[in-house]
């Protein structure tokens, strides 16, 4: 069953997303060359904590930080550390809150300084995909009629869609169903209702579709090593339309001074 949320529960999820989106603030004045993905996620830590949240990634499953930090090649799920960011990257910023036992998730890409104009390209492509799917998040409409228009985008943009990693449901719990896959034929799967709550999040490369963990156990990288962007939302499905709980992080797609 895919749950469906209390106003009340709704509530909490907004306030959840603006100290979501006050965490990526305080890493956006950071996001310029030289500086460690380790201090993304001391200052993430920080923020979260002050808001009276707690980190929702951090020790789920085993996960060791605050955030996930992904440079480049690194699809997902990469752990902060020692790396300094270098000019020319494309960094991608994955960061879940837990408020009032609400959870609200969103990533975004950024390019640092002055990247080529594929890289460039390739983060666009991946926001536009994503928009281009929470504008089917709405009442009566299928699962997959977003699975489609991110799919349909991407690819006739020529890049590939990440299939082995997908959405998901969120709100009572990090992860709710349903998956939510960024590929797919369009009128499949389950109607979307009011109150359902799902997080959104196509993870495009610009090679082949083909990923793989590395030896730490979580950092994703695409299997030919070419450069992969990360967006993504959580999107609440109402009466009138898609409500996007964490547009407050829809902006600023440039680190810091460097973009």
């Amino acid at each position: 069953m895919i749950p469906i949320k209390t106003e009340e529960e709704i509530q909490a999820l907004r306030r959840s997303a603006v100290l979501l989106t006050r965490t990526f603030r305080a890493i956006e004045t950071m996001l310029k060359p030289g500086v460690t993905t380790g201090q993304l996620d001391d200052i993430a830590y920080e923020t979260i904590t002050e808001g009276k949240g707690i980190p929702a990634f951090k020790g789920y499953n085993g996960y060791p930080s605050t955030v996930c930090v992904s440079i480049d090649e690194q699809v997902v799920h990469g752990i902060p550390g020692p790396e300094k960011m270098r000019e020319g990257s494309l960094v991608s910023v994955d960061i879940g809150v837990n408020l009032e036992g609400l959870f609200t998730d969103a990533a975004k890409t950024y390019a640092i300084g002055s990247v080529a104009p594929e890289k460039r390209r390739l983060m666009e492509t991946t926001y536009q995909s994503l928009h281009r799917g929470i504008r089917h998040c709405r009442k009566g409409a299928h699962l997959t009629d977003v699975s489609h228009a991110i799919q349909q985008y991407v690819e006739s943009r020529g890049y590939s869609v990440v299939r082995d990693l997908v959405g998901h449901g969120i709100g009572r719990a990090m992860h709710e169903e349903p998956q939510v896959p960024n590929f797919g034929p369009a009128h499949r799967g389950p109607k979307l209702k009011e109150g359902m709550t799902l997080a959104i999040e196509p993870m495009v490369n610009l090679g082949g579709e083909g990923i793989k963990i590395l030896d730490d156990g979580w950092t994703v990288v695409s299997a030919d090593g070419s450069p992969s962007a990360h967006f993504e939302h959580t999107v609440l499905v109402t009466g009138e339309g898609p409500e996007i709980l964490t547009f407050g992080i829809d902006d600023n797609l440039s680190g810091g001074d460097n973009g």
